[in-house]
């Protein structure tokens, strides 16, 4: 194999691939870049099994070939290069090595035959439509921070996404929990997504869809079946196994009665909990407690090791007072998906369920599990 290409054409692309491939690898091949250059262009992919990525760059191909490399140590010689610089990439002694050359630069890179390298099979795809890349990427924004990592309850540790019919049509839907809190988005669904199966995108392949996604106005363009996930964007393709196994009923913990109702500035609340979290302790949970009462919230923090903290707030809150604690922390991750300029709080009691959406918007909703403080 013998081929030449512009640096920043090579290096974007590895920079999308190399992150499928994880550092440490049981299999050496796995810590490998597949390349294979042909008809005037390179092809990169590599996987870790459970996930690929594949794209293409244009080059002068002189010999077509294929082999692998190193990818994390191609992509850092690559992104050290200088910029606009042209790099030369070609296999030696039998194909055992990989010669990477950049006007004084010169590196020597152990290779191994590519006839090893996996390949993650799709298979046929039930359902297939196109969706904006911002729309897509609100979907992921806005659930989530709410995926769990707790691996025994692995049919958690992905974004939900199921079609439904609503009052305006159908919907697609997304949704996420920990068990602790859980996000719940929605949007028109598109052409071709009724009907699909429902899945439970992994952690890994939502974090990668996601940077891929950079151009709000570009098309995704989605396959689906009941085992993996296709997403194709600008010349890159990513694919997916999807996780086996039943995500919850979900909609049973939503909370349908919540009638104590509570408006606060969205920016004023999430600066009054970040500061008074200051001084929460991990070992208290990073409770906050919140005490309401007509027209006035308090927010406190007691860590047995630093003091207290107190903060007051105006609200529109006409119930019955009372105090309700919450995690500081998944606190403010939901307050940080609220866009609006107004938060409101549905509370039933402190015992119970709180559910959290903005005030104007109706495409996402959240609920947050109380705390004892």
């Amino acid at each position: 194999m013998k081929v030449t290409l512009e640096r920043n054409h090579l290096l974007k692309s590895l920079g999308h691939v190399h992150r499928v491939v994880e550092r440490r690898n049981t299999y050496p091949i796995l810590s490998n870049v597949l390349l294979s250059a042909h008809d005037g262009q390179l092809d990169l992919r590599a996987t870790d099994l459970d996930v690929e990525m594949t794209e293409s760059v244009p080059a002068m191909v002189s010999v077509a070939g294929t082999t692998t490399v190193p990818a994390h140590t191609l992509y850092e010689i690559v992104r050290k290069l200088s910029d606009g610089a042209e790099v030369s990439l070609e296999t030696e002694g039998g194909g055992e090595q990989m010669v990477l050359t950049s006007g004084r630069s010169r590196f020597n890179l152990a290779c191994l035959s590519a006839d090893g390298f996996p390949d993650l099979k799709s298979g046929e795809f039930t359902h297939s439509f196109a969706i904006k890349a911002g729309l897509l990427g609100e979907l992921i924004e806005r659930t989530q921070f709410a995926i769990s990592s707790e691996e025994t309850r692995y049919y958690l540790n992905g974004i939900f996404f199921h079609t439904m019919s609503g009052d305006d049509g159908n919907l697609l839907r997304a949704v996420a929990t920990d068990g602790h809190r859980l996000a719940r988005a929605e949007a028109e669904a598109p052409a071709g997504a009724e009907g699909m199966p429902s899945i439970i995108v992994p952690r890994k392949t939502v974090a990668e869809a996601q940077k891929l996604l950079d151009d709000k106005d570009a098309e995704v363009a989605i396959e689906v079946s009941e085992t993996k996930i296709r997403f194709a964007v600008g010349g890159v393709v990513l694919l997916s196994k999807l996780i086996e196994g039943n995500f919850p009923d979900y909609e049973s913990v939503i909370p349908a009665h919540n009638d104590k109702r509570m408006v606060v500035d969205t920016a004023s609340f999430k600066q009054a909990v970040d500061r008074v979290s200051t001084i929460a302790s991990d070992r208290g949970g990073r409770a906050v407690k919140l005490g309401l009462s007509e027209g006035l919230l308090e927010l406190t923090v007691t860590n047995p090791d630093h003091g207290t903290a107190r903060e007051e707030l105006p609200v529109e809150f006409e119930a019955e007072g009372f105090e309700i604690g919450f995690n500081a922390r998944y606190l403010l991750d939901i307050i940080d998906q609220i866009h609006t300029d107004s938060a409101v709080f549905r509370f039933s009691d402190a015992g119970s369920p709180t559910l959290v959406e903005a005030d104007t918007e109706t495409n996402a909703l959240y609920v947050l599990m109380p705390m004892r403080v």
